[in-house]
């Protein structure tokens, strides 16, 4: 009877342990003063005044084929290749660093991030991936660094998809015809 009282104390601890490592609190919203949520022209401003980055304004922001997103991408200096920073609505919602793979390697980036927000709650040779409720941040092969705002990116993917409906419906409509 001790020993199955025992079992279920650690079958309990275990679950907590588990449980905790599903979502971490701790988890940033952004690069250094860089935070998902901020408009293009706050970023543009903190790209400026970040040493990490090579902003040359104007040249580096693109519109991207829908009329409500945006995009900057620029290069970095030392540690960082490049980023792209991804608005919809003038609200950033995805930071992309690619990370210059000559001095920096993909074993130092998931020891660090291990270290400081637990183990990632997906992992794959492609990717590491870790999650706050508003956050998810993703380490991917070959070296680059993610930052996601979840609820943005769940309107998308839920819209993508009422998009690819309405599409497959045109199609057969269209077919119909014949």
């Amino acid at each position: 009877m001790k020993n199955i009282h025992r079992v279920l104390i650690l079958i309990i601890l275990s679950a907590g342990t588990l449980a905790a490592q599903t979502s971490v609190s701790n988890i940033p919203d952004g690069f250094g003063k860089i935070v998902l949520g901020m408009n293009m022209e706050e970023v543009k401003a903190e790209l400026k005044a970040d040493g990490n980055f090579n902003f040359r304004g104007s040249p580096d922001v693109s519109i991207l084929r829908r009329e409500d997103q945006s995009l900057i991408e620029c290069r970095g200096y030392d540690f960082i290749d490049r980023a792209l920073f991804q608005f919809k609505k003038d609200s950033l919602y995805s930071i992309t660093i690619l990370l210059n793979q000559e001095v920096m390697d993909h074993y130092s980036m998931f020891t660090t991030l291990t270290e400081k927000y637990g183990n990632p709650i997906s992992l794959d040779p492609e990717r590491s991936v870790w999650e706050s409720e508003t956050t998810t941040l993703t380490l991917e092969r070959p070296l680059q660094i993610k930052y996601l705002n979840r609820k943005v990116m769940a309107a998308m993917i839920s819209n993508g998809k009422i998009e690819e409906s309405l599409s497959a419906l045109s199609r057969e409509q269209f077919l119909e015809q014949f």
